[in-house]
């Protein structure tokens, strides 16, 4: 199949290669353990491990996935500070999205450039 030029490159860097781990309490959360390794699949201890969280906020819109990475030395470690970490996404989540709300509501309109539905134009 041919790359379209306008389309990113698809090819995988082997100098950054992870294994994904799911660990989950089926509960609260999922941390994701990336496992650092080399081209040929054997861990890479000359890269940290790194753990990623996983939770949901309920929206009006529905649940909204949040994200965070959890610095942790090991799996207790990541389980253990899951709940900080989550909070401390949750409030920074929130945060942005007040911010965009306001960003919003004071942004000017334009005639013309406003509601594409709308059919009153202003001279």
């Amino acid at each position: 199949m041919a790359q379209r030029p306008d389309t990113p490159d698809s090819k995988m860097d082997a100098t950054t290669l992870y294994r994904e781990d799911i660990i989950t309490d089926r509960k609260v959360g999922t941390i994701r353990r990336m496992t650092p390794i080399t081209s040929d699949g054997a861990d890479d201890s000359a890269r940290p491990t790194i753990y990623l969280g996983e939770a949901q906020i309920m929206t009006n819109a529905g649940p909204l996935p949040i994200n965070f990475e959890i610095e942790a030395a090991g799996v207790a470690e990541a389980v253990e500070k899951f709940g900080d970490a989550a909070k401390e996404a949750v409030e920074r989540t929130v945060r942005e999205l007040q911010e965009l709300r306001r960003q919003q509501a004071s942004s000017i309109v334009v005639p013309g450039m406003g509601n594409p539905g709308s059919k009153i134009q202003i001279p």
